[in-house]
């Protein structure tokens, strides 16, 4: 399974691209930014980052995209910005018909690193742990889009696991 996992931003918006296959450690195929000038216009920096992740999606034709769902921020301003982000990222994964997934910043932490309220350098550590990587993705962003793919494999086999044992019991 290859998944597509976003850090959504209007400013900077982190991508991971893991892949895993039956019997074989999960792999880093690809992780990095999408970066916006804060000065332009904001529909301008929303068609960046919905050809930015077209792009992805057709470069990689994931079987499945992970996205970080809403947090509410202090500024509704930020909130809102941010919304608009996550709608043009979402919108670009129903276009390419790929399975959707969103998951809250607390439950990617308890999946990669083991608790919630994990810290940034705690989440890049366990990334690069996981994956056997010398060290965490660069920037922070891009680790985190890592992370969310991450999570969204392991929160697949758990499911699978435990759907499996459930038949097993019959």
């Amino acid at each position: 399974m290859k998944v597509l996992g976003i850090d959504p931003g209007t400013a900077v918006l982190g991508y991971g691209v893991v892949e895993s296959s039956p019997g074989r450690p999960a792999r880093l195929v690809e992780c990095g930014i999408l970066e916006t000038r804060a000065r332009d216009p904001l529909p301008a920096r929303l068609r960046i980052i919905h050809d930015g992740i077209r792009a992805l999606l057709a470069r990689h034709r994931p079987d499945a995209m992970a996205v970080e769902s809403v947090f509410y921020a202090r500024n509704v301003r930020t909130t809102m910005v941010m919304s608009h982000g996550r709608g043009v990222v979402l919108l670009a994964g129903e276009e390419a018909g790929v399975s959707i997934s969103e998951y809250s910043p607390a439950m990617i932490k308890k999946a990669v690193v083991g608790r919630g309220a994990a810290v940034k350098p705690q989440v890049g550590y366990m990334v690069a742990q996981l994956l056997r990587l010398r060290s965490a993705p660069e920037p922070a962003d891009a680790a985190d889009g890592v992370a969310i793919a991450l999570a969204h494999l392991l929160l697949a086999r758990r499911a699978t696991g435990a759907s499996r044992a459930l038949v097993g019991a019959r």
